[in-house]
């Protein structure tokens, strides 16, 4: 092979214009290059090749029997990298409009996701949204490692001046407990009745969201009795059912633990929860932005 590996995209574009034209002065017009700069140019891929491409006579320009042979060759090559430009541009185009939205539970919450998903599509129909699913282990459902553009979330956020957010769902905590809690008889439950209970906890990284589902706020400085952690919606059945402790849930998120043998009933002396839609602060993209303007008019609405 030696020098031909060697051989530039737009030597061999300049080798197919001139054999499509065959004519220096029209070819060089259709690249925009003088007709010197050309000829010199096809003169050096000559030499690269060890091989004279073209004729020329006072009759013009033809192709030589080596020209002839390269031409279906450097037709495909082009076309190749042309198809290849276009597909990167595909990819660049929809990574552009593509929005990943993160989340560690389903805001179920009365169509909440359909509502801000149809106001988003309305003004963006171009945009593909991704959904993802992130574990309770971290709180920021995926934001601060970057992996989604905007993210469902509960209140507070640890690192909190890193974000902005807008609340979608302000909502009561109810308490779940197992059906044969002493507790669970009550229609309304103190919270200083269940202070000295075992909860369940969120795992450490979540940070001041673990202290915000222990109601740290609400004990009087007192600490909480960790009876297990949980990290997802089916292991907090599980161990709610195990009775290895009680835990505040959403008025929302009640429905996904209230399968047999649990109840949730509500509590007096603990602040609601606020579900948020939150992005990272000094986000420039657009799409974000629509988004966030999407989650803040179905709150509006419905609030």
């Amino acid at each position: 092979m030696g020098m031909t590996t060697d051989v530039h995209l737009r030597d061999l574009r300049y080798f197919l214009t001139v054999a499509e034209e065959l004519h220096f002065t029209r070819a060089a017009e259709r690249l925009y290059v003088s007709q010197p700069a050309l000829s010199k140019q096809v003169r050096s891929l000559e030499r690269q090749l060890d091989a004279e491409l073209f004729r020329r006579d006072r009759h013009g320009v033809a192709l030589t029997a080596a020209g002839e042979a390269l031409l279906p060759y450097a037709r495909r090559v082009l076309d190749g990298w042309a198809e290849g430009a276009a597909a990167l541009d595909a990819v660049r185009t929809a990574g552009r409009s593509t929005l990943t939205v993160g989340m560690s539970t389903s805001p179920g919450r009365g169509g909440l996701l359909p509502a801000i998903r149809s106001r988003f599509t309305a003004a963006h129909p171009e945009a593909t949204v991704r959904l993802r699913q992130v574990s309770w282990e971290d709180p920021t459902a995926g934001l601060a490692a970057g992996d989604v553009d905007v993210a469902f979330v509960w209140l507070p956020l640890p690192d909190a001046e890193r974000y902005a957010w807008t609340v979608v769902a302000e909502e009561p905590r109810l308490i779940a407990l197992p059906e044969s809690h002493p507790l669970a008889s009550r229609t309304e439950i103190d919270f200083a009745d269940l202070a000295d209970e075992p909860f369940l906890a969120l795992p450490e990284s979540a940070g001041p969201l673990r202290d915000h589902w222990l109601a740290l706020d609400s004990r009087a400085g007192r600490p909480a009795r960790v009876g297990a952690e949980i990290a997802g919606t089916e292991e907090t059945y599980e161990a709610l059912v195990a009775g290895l402790g009680i835990c505040l849930v959403a008025t929302g998120n009640a429905p996904l633990i209230t399968l047999g043998g649990v109840v949730t009933r509500p509590v007096r002396g603990v602040s609601p929860s606020r579900y948020a839609l939150a992005w990272r602060r000094g986000e420039r993209r657009a799409l974000v932005r629509a988004y966030a303007e999407a989650g803040r008019g179905v709150a509006e609405r419905s609030g």
